[in-house]
């Protein structure tokens, strides 16, 4: 009896796992693509614009009440939104493509 209760909880466990392996994640897509598709970090806000032109919106600017905030601008292209800290970029954080991709949610605006 035991050894079927195993069985059946090892199938039950093993038909669940197709809908997990189905998922893309974020990162996966991201790395696929070339380097030179988003912008690097340390490049200045004029290099970002003349490579991908302008932004679709540059959302309104976050921090900068105190020395150690530093202002956090942020643009938003159509599969990322560019992070900029002065005129530098700090981050680039790509756009979810789909339902079924696991990765962040869209800006806070």
């Amino acid at each position: 009896m035991k050894h079927t209760i195993h069985t059946l909880a090892l199938i039950a466990l093993l038909g669940a796992t197709p809908t997990a392996m189905a998922d893309t994640l974020l990162i996966e897509r991201v790395q696929e693509q070339p380097a030179d598709a988003q912008p690097a970090r340390g490049q200045t806000m004029a290099q970002v614009e003349s490579r991908f032109g302008a932004p679709q919106e540059r959302l309104d600017p976050r921090g900068g009440q105190k020395r150690q905030w530093p202002t956090i601008n942020r643009w938003v292209y159509p599969s990322f939104v560019v992070y900029f800290e002065k005129q530098r970029v700090i981050d680039v954080v790509a756009h979810k493509a789909s339902a079924d991709e696991i990765g962040p949610k869209p800006p806070i605006r």
